[in-house]
């Protein structure tokens, strides 16, 4: 069998994105009450989503949204990890949750050499989409390249 480096790196990818939604719902929750929902977006879904942000951007004037919308176009995938805030635990505890969720999901990446960032612009043109059933959204895109996509990003002050 032979294979091409882009087709390796595409399901590879795919395998990463996969083992971090493993480490979101694995990831230890205050009260042992499991409130996290997950998703990944790829192909023509991570395009609208990365529209989304751009159009996010455009209307509430933060450059910064189309330059996260850059990245997420560029991005083999993007991770979806989400809370509902009903139920027994309050918001906080929820949002810790969410947080410990996303260092579990993050650390599969890092751990695989796979290059990863946190972002909220993606978390809210998922929620405007309605891509999860959860109360608030953050979002990873994942990328496999020769060098990180997420690291010579202009600061948000120089756009």
């Amino acid at each position: 069998m032979l294979m091409k480096s882009e087709d390796a790196e595409r399901d590879a990818a795919l395998d990463v994105a996969k083992l971090m939604l493993v480490a979101a719902r694995t990831a230890p929750k205050t009260m042992g009450l499991d409130t996290i929902v997950t998703m990944i977006v790829g192909g023509e879904d991570r395009d609208r989503l990365a529209d989304e942000m751009e159009r996010v951007g455009k209307e509430k004037n933060l450059p910064h949204r189309t330059r996260d919308a850059g990245n997420v176009k560029n991005a083999q995938l993007v991770a979806l990890i989400g809370v509902g805030y009903q139920g027994e635990l309050s918001k906080e505890l929820k949002l810790v949750d969410l947080g410990i969720a996303l260092g579990s999901a993050c650390k599969i990446a890092s751990a695989l050499n796979v290059d990863n960032r946190i972002m909220r612009s993606i978390g809210e043109a998922a929620e405007n989409m309605k891509l999860l059933q959860a109360d608030y959204v953050l979002g990873i895109p994942i990328s496999i390249k020769g060098k990180s996509i997420f690291f010579d990003r202009p600061p948000i002050g120089t756009l």
